[in-house]
């Protein structure tokens, strides 16, 4: 099913073992115009760090409860990488956002 992005702009990032944050912004590829990445804004739970998550650990869209079901980890979230989203994704930072 087709969704205009901006709908999914605010809904809640739902873990495997709780809630991480809200999707903020959607990162595409200028090539392809394929989301590369959606950033997260982790809330007071991670100081309020914006984190990249892969559009390919998105499992579910539930539209009724504005939440994006995802198959990370609190842990792994937190392990991730800090994004500038004042700048673009480079790919030097995908190599070590990849490790």
């Amino acid at each position: 099913m087709l969704t205009n992005l901006k709908t999914l702009k605010g809904f809640a990032i739902h873990a495997v073992d709780g809630d991480l944050g809200v999707a903020d912004e959607f990162y595409f590829d200028d090539e392809t115009w394929a989301i590369r990445y959606v950033t997260v804004e982790t809330g007071g739970w991670l100081e309020g760090r914006s984190v990249l998550i892969s559009p390919y650990s998105i499992t579910g869209v539930d539209r009724d409860a504005r939440r994006l079901n995802v198959s990370l980890t609190s842990k792994q979230v937190a392990a991730s990488p800090d994004i500038d989203t004042r700048v673009p994704v480079s790919r030097q930072h995908e190599a070590s956002y990849l490790g």
